[in-house]
């Protein structure tokens, strides 16, 4: 499959609809196993991860396929607090990422590059960003190339935190 031609933007307010689609597909579904049901997003803990987007912190990339205008993957991040802790929580000064891409699109370089629109933008801002990631979610070898590093496992899930260099 020939990789469309697209573009990254910044994500707003308008995009929240396809937030929602994309969370669920950032949820990790291991090989031979049902996938979740499509409401899962609406539990409380993972829907913090987009409910009410454009908060304060709030920053992330789309990317868009250039011909159909259809919207292929994004990446975002969000900040925590320790009342109302992520996933992949550190502390309060460092957001939680998150990313999915349209199944279709995906292995394709589109999450290598939305990463790394995300990474440059937040380290104008942030000295670090966390994510929570399954242990046998192929996206790990991703997270490690850019710089994402293991800071801690709780069974099948751990948390990887990237240093981003302050401008």
């Amino acid at each position: 499959m020939t990789v469309p031609n697209y573009t990254i933007r910044l994500l707003g307010q308008r995009d929240e609809p396809f937030l929602w689609d994309m969370l669920y597909q950032a949820l990790y579904v291991p090989e031979g196993h049902e996938p979740f049901p499509k409401d899962i997003v609406y539990q409380p803990d993972i829907a913090k991860y987009v409910s009410q987007w454009g908060k304060d912190g709030d920053k992330g990339c789309i990317a868009l396929d250039e011909s159909s205008l259809q919207s292929m993957g994004a990446v975002w991040v969000r900040l925590f607090t320790n009342e109302n802790k992520g996933y992949g929580y550190v502390d309060d000064e460092i957001p939680e990422l998150s990313i999915a891409i349209v199944p279709a699109y995906r292995n394709q370089g589109i999450g290598t590059k939305l990463l790394n629109a995300l990474v440059n933008d937040a380290s104008r801002r942030h000295h670090a960003l966390s994510l929570s990631v399954s242990v046998d979610n192929p996206a790990v070898r991703l997270y490690e190339r850019l710089g994402f590093e293991m800071v801690d496992q709780n069974g099948a899930s751990m948390k990887m935190v990237k240093i981003l260099s302050q401008i």
